[in-house]
Parts: C-alpha cells; sequence; structure tokens
C-alpha cells in the first residue's frame, strides 16, 4: 500500500473519489453500486459503473437477489470505454470506489494504469495483490476523508 508524499496529490485523490461515489448512483445494481473513473494529466479521460452489456436489460440480480454473470465491473467498463476512443489509459490513475477483483486488476495491468486508488475492499484481496506484485501503485481512501 502506498502512502502520501504530496498533499496537493492526496486531495486530488480524496475529490477524483468522491466524484467516483457519485457516478456509482448510475449503477442500476442493487446490491453494490461501484464508480470509476480514469484521470490522466488531471483530465476525466473515461468512467464507468457496474451494470449490464450494452443491449441488456438494466437488471443486475437475478430473482435470487445474486449478481447475474455478465455483469460488469465499473473499472472494466471505464477501461473498455477508453478502448474506443481516441484517449490512452497508459500511465492513468484509476479511481474506484471498490477494490478491484482480481479479473478487473488484469485488465488493470494489460491497460498500462500505473496507479489504483479506491475506498472499500472487495471481499477478495487477490485483485490489489497481483496489482502490487507488477508494481502498481495502489492507495486506500478512508471513508472518513471521503464523507465531506
Amino acid at each position: 500500500m502506498g502512502s502520501y508524499s504530496d498533499e496537493k496529490q492526496r486531495q486530488l485523490d480524496i475529490r477524483y473519489i468522491r466524484m467516483a461515489r457519485i457516478w456509482a448512483e448510475n449503477s442500476y445494481c442493487v446490491r453494490r453500486k461501484v464508480g470509476a473513473l480514469l484521470v490522466k494529466d488531471k483530465m476525466i479521460i473515461s468512467d464507468g459503473y457496474n451494470g449490464t452489456p450494452s443491449g441488456f436489460e438494466n437488471v443486475c440480480e437475478d430473482g435470487e437477489g445474486k449478481t447475474k454473470p455478465y455483469v460488469l465491473h465499473a473499472e472494466a467498463n471505464a477501461i473498455t470505454k477508453v478502448a474506443k476512443s481516441a484517449n490512452s489509459s497508459l500511465g492513468a490513475t484509476l479511481y474506484i470506489t471498490a477494490s478491484p477483483c482480481i479479473e478487473c486488476a488484469k485488465l488493470i495491468i494489460q491497460a498500462g494504469i500505473r496507479r489504483v486508488v479506491y475506498c472499500d475492499s472487495y471481499h477478495s484481496t487477490e485483485g490489489l495483490e497481483l496489482l502490487a506484485r507488477v508494481g502498481i501503485e495502489v492507495l486506500q481512501i478512508d471513508h472518513s476523508e471521503v464523507a465531506g
């Protein structure tokens, strides 16, 4: 886990996490709403929230309340969205309301993202462990700092 040497960067990280939390409100998922922002050179180059692929009904859970297997995570949506644009995620920072799962961690690595800042912990730490293994900077922002 990283730590801060620059107060200005810490304040920016807190603001972008707040924005990702607001973006998560766009999700139709009931169990958990997750938002993501991809930022490069202090510009938001992509965004995403968890939900179903384009063309599917906006229902994330089945009748028993379990997440449908084809629901995309917020960071996967942000990364695939930037792939369709003229922007590059190489060297970007991913702000996400929940730490990434291992599948999304693989996408983060392949997308060339250099920093991941998150607030909530996912139920598995495998994604964070994979990111640390390849040297991607990972920072967790405390809830009390984001609440503002």
